[in-house]
C-alpha cells in the first residue's frame, strides 16, 4: 500500500496537472459531493423562461448550465468575462441560438434599456442598478449565489487567521441592495448544504480553481496543513464541510 506521503504527493500532482475548461468540475464530481438545496434553480429558470420572449444569462461560464435549459426564447443572450471561457461558451451556446458577449464588467452591459424579460445568474457577479436598466418593467431576475460562509471550514482548517474576502455576502445584504435599486423581492432563501470531500486532491483542485476561497493559496505555502488534512481524511474518513447558497427571485 502506498504510504501517506506518497499518496498525498500523487493526489496533489494530479490535481495540479488536471486541465480546467468552462466551469466544469466533473473531475471531482464523485470526490466533492454537495447535497442539493431545497430549491431547484434549473426547474425555476425553465418555468420563468416559458413566459419570456427575451433572456440574458450573466457570467455563463462555459455555458454548461444555460445549455441544459434549452429551448430558449426568441432573443437569448449570455455574458462572460473570463477570456478562456468565451470561445467555449460560444461553441456550446451559439448553435442553440444564444448570442454570447464578452464583457469586462457586469456594471456596464452592452444591451439596450428594458431589453429583457428575464435575467438569470447562477454564481455570477451582478450590479442591481444595471439589472434594473436592462430589465423590462415587470421583468424577473433569478439568481443562485455562493454565500459568504461558503466552505468556511476549509479556511478554518488551513489558515492561521480566517480571511475570506466575500464574508460580507449574506442574504440580507443582497436583498437590501436589490430593494435599494427598486426591486421587489418575490422569493428568497439561505441554506448551507452539507458537502463531503473524500481526498486531498479534490481540495487542492477546488482551491486552485476557486482562487478567491483562500486568496494566497498555493500547495507550497499550505503544504504542512494540507498534509495534516490529508492524514485526517485517511484516518477518520471523508471531510464534512458546508457550502453556502443564496436564492433570490426579484421583480423590476
Amino acid at each position: 500500500m502506498m504510504g501517506d506521503s506518497a499518496l498525498f504527493d500523487r493526489l496533489v500532482a494530479e490535481a495540479l496537472a488536471q486541465p480546467f475548461e468552462g466551469w466544469n468540475f466533473s473531475y471531482i464530481a464523485d470526490r466533492w459531493r454537495e447535497a442539493p438545496t431545497s430549491w431547484d434553480y434549473r426547474a425555476k429558470a425553465r418555468a420563468l423562461m416559458a413566459g419570456a420572449s427575451s433572456l440574458l444569462d450573466m457570467d455563463t461560464g462555459g455555458g454548461e448550465v444555460l445549455a441544459s435549459l434549452a429551448p430558449f426564447p426568441p432573443l437569448a443572450c449570455a455574458t462572460e468575462g473570463w477570456d478562456p471561457n468565451v470561445p467555449v461558451a460560444r461553441v456550446r451556446l451559439e448553435p442553440l441560438g444564444v448570442r454570447v458577449e464578452r464583457v469586462d464588467s457586469e456594471s456596464d452591459l452592452p444591451f439596450s434599456d428594458a431589453m429583457f424579460d428575464l435575467v438569470l445568474n447562477r454564481h455570477g457577479d451582478y450590479h442591481p442598478s444595471e439589472l434594473r436598466r436592462i430589465l423590462k418593467p415587470g421583468g424577473r431576475f433569478l439568481t443562485q449565489q455562493v454565500g459568504g460562509q461558503n466552505c468556511i471550514e476549509l479556511n478554518e482548517l488551513l489558515q492561521d487567521r480566517v480571511e475570506f474576502k466575500y464574508s460580507y455576502w449574506t442574504l440580507d445584504y443582497a436583498l437590501r441592495e436589490l430593494r435599494d435599486a427598486g426591486f421587489e423581492i418575490v422569493e428568497s432563501r439561505d441554506e448551507h448544504p452539507e458537502t463531503i470531500i473524500t481526498d486531498i486532491g479534490a481540495v487542492v483542485y477546488l482551491l486552485r480553481i476557486v482562487s478567491w476561497q483562500i486568496a494566497d493559496f498555493s500547495v507550497e505555502k499550505y503544504r504542512h496543513k494540507l498534509m495534516a488534512l490529508h492524514n485526517r481524511i485517511q484516518e477518520k474518513g471523508p471531510l464534512v464541510i458546508h457550502a453556502h447558497r443564496l436564492y433570490i427571485e426579484a421583480q423590476r
